[in-house]
């Protein structure tokens, strides 16, 4: 069996960081996530609105990390879970487990009141200048086979 999902939208609100009697972490929160398709009458694409819930360390990242309007990515299963309203009523909702929550921005795309993430400290180093490697300076840098039997070693 299996049961995986992967989300990419906005934040509807900020994550709300919550915990349990024996102290575990969970934070809640809402994506919007648009549709790949577009209405007939209208052209527009629909928006869903998905839970998702995430528990201990991923929990504190996107609360600390994440805020409303910033784009994520979420990893996880879908749980369906059954209750009861206050007037009795049963009720039942989907939801997703995250196990794993990424940027979908960059900071300067999303939110800047999304915590302390510094784009700087996630850059890419900058890599060394290329070497010669014993190649001639300028000039064709190939030279024509001359010793080509014509057939090929495949």
């Amino acid at each position: 069996m299996l049961n995986r999902i992967i989300l990419m939208g906005r934040l509807t609100r900020d994550p709300e960081l919550r915990h349990t009697q024996t102290g575990t972490p969970v934070a809640s929160f809402s994506l919007a996530v648009d549709r790949d398709f577009r209405s007939r009458d209208g052209g527009e694409r629909a928006t869903d609105f998905i839970d998702v819930v995430a528990w201990r360390g991923t929990a504190e990242f996107v609360s600390k990390y994440f805020s409303k309007g910033r784009m994520a990515v979420v990893e996880g299963r879908l749980q369906i879970r059954d209750w009861t309203d206050r007037e009795g009523n049963k009720r039942r909702s989907a939801e997703v487990m995250a196990d794993n929550i990424y940027f979908g921005d960059s900071k300067r795309d999303g939110d800047s009141s999304a915590g302390n993430y510094s784009a700087g400290s996630f850059s890419r180093p900058t890599p060394p200048p290329p070497t010669d490697y014993g190649i001639p300076s300028g000039g064709d840098q190939f030279s024509e086979l001359t010793d080509d039997d014509g057939d090929l070693p495949f």
